[in-house]
């Protein structure tokens, strides 16, 4: 015990406001070999910065818990970060490296966001830190793309440039969610962190997931309203679930089935989450669409085929993956968790306080289905970058031409008019 309780005392001083540790110096042993036996499986990945970053999402919520909400964010909560080094610790060797550094950006704006969208953090903890994130089915390679276990999250990998970006729209961005009760398109932007493993910092942020946890997508769009060169690659095309683009959505003779009511609300959104992005010059970012089949994942169900995009985790501590206790029982179970304990779904079924992002068909429509629509890419300013970019396209396709880098007002109002005729 004498060493662990060395371990306390160096993270200790980082300035957080409680040690991560403290529960590894328990009265008795069973509790404490109970303890690490947890601590042990809880933060198993197969890559070291993902093992760093369960870890300190698990000790950024265990802290923030001790930290009363305040009753208003100040402009410096914007600029606030939190910072843990960890050398040589005495825990854990199996699965965590020996020296690390973990960063939070903004821990209080991200809070109040997590609450704004309806996410309590202990189900947030839970969702990242249960059991290892999986990798996207639209993970390149080159970033990670991480879905949580329970598939309620995104865990993207972005540059310091993009950290830089989230710090500029980042006081606007909250305001536009507390003025819009949380009801957007934008992405839910829930945390923001540095890991540094062996000299390399690695940017992670956190979002909630546009697709469903349990809602297979059998087709996905990429929507710019541009139909200049947007059009799947062969490459592209041979994967499992291709990102098809506006070309293709016009010559599949791609329709989204809604009623009239469900479109004038959309628009009303989409309408209002663009007008934001244009005030802050924003533009190159795109409508994601995912179609989940009903018929045909009934089809599946019925073949037995694997109904999921994903392999299911493997149980942790001693807990089946699919546990289904949440924030409306005793146990968290992460964001997901609660859902068949409250009432099983049927086919094309879903909630809409957890798959905020999907609409079902209408009645009559030509088969039945779930749309997940929602922004992504909303970090491009309109910078010199870009400004040299729609010059250089100017002069190869013709001033008149449909290319996607032009003006923020001219993106946004070619993406409006382009997304208002998807509908059927």
């Amino acid at each position: 015990l004498k060493s662990q309780s060395v371990v306390m005392a160096t993270l200790g001083n980082s300035g957080a406001v409680s040690s991560p540790m403290v529960i590894l110096a328990p009265k008795t042993k069973t509790k404490k070999k109970h303890f690490v036996q947890q601590k042990v499986k809880v933060f198993r990945a197969s890559d070291p910065v993902l093992s760093v970053f369960m870890w300190g999402v698990n000790h950024s919520i265990n802290d923030l818990n001790q930290v009363p909400v305040p009753v208003m964010l100040l402009p410096d909560d914007f600029k606030a970060n939190t910072k843990i080094k960890v050398n040589n610790h005495l825990f854990n060797k199996e699965n965590l490296p020996g020296h690390f550094k973990f960063k939070e950006y903004c821990p209080q704006v991200f809070r109040n966001l997590r609450e704004r969208f309806g996410i309590e953090d202990l189900d947030y903890q839970v969702s990242l830190t249960r059991s290892s994130p999986m990798r996207s089915v639209d993970d390149q390679g080159d970033c990670l793309l991480l879905n949580s276990y329970d598939r309620a999250l995104v865990i993207k990998q972005i540059s310091s440039e993009d950290v830089a970006d989230m710090h500029n729209i980042l006081s606007e961005y909250h305001q536009h969610i507390v003025k819009c009760h949380g009801s957007t398109l934008l992405p839910q932007f829930l945390g923001m962190y540095r890991v540094s493993v062996d000299n390399e910092e690695t940017y992670l942020i956190v979002m909630r997931n546009m697709f469903s946890h349990r809602l297979v997508v059998h087709r996905k769009y990429d929507l710019k309203g541009s139909l200049v060169a947007r059009e799947a690659s062969d490459k592209e095309r041979g994967k499992e679930l291709p990102t098809f683009k506006d070309m293709d959505f016009r010559n599949n003779m791609q329709k989204v089935y809604v009623t009239e009511e469900q479109k004038e609300k959309f628009m009303e959104k989409v309408n209002r989450d663009v007008e934001f992005l244009v005030r802050l010059k924003i533009m190159d970012y795109s409508l994601l669409l995912g179609i989940h089949d009903v018929g045909r994942a009934e089809r599946d169900e019925e073949e037995g085929e694997e109904v999921s995009n994903e392999e299911e985790p493997e149980a942790e501590n001693g807990l089946a993956a699919g546990a289904t206790v949440g924030s409306y029982g005793t146990s968290p179970e992460g964001i997901a968790g609660y859902m068949s304990a409250c009432k099983p779904l049927g086919p094309g079924e879903f909630d809409p306080y957890v798959d905020v992002y999907a609409i079902g068909s209408c009645p009559g429509a030509p088969q039945r289905e779930v749309y997940f629509m929602g922004l992504i890419d909303v970090l491009t300013q309109y910078d010199t970058k870009k400004k040299a970019a729609h010059a250089a396209k100017t002069v190869k396709h013709g001033a008149g031409a449909e290319i996607s880098t032009v003006h923020p007002e001219q993106y946004a109002k070619r993406f409006r008019d382009f997304i208002s005729n998807i509908f059927a």
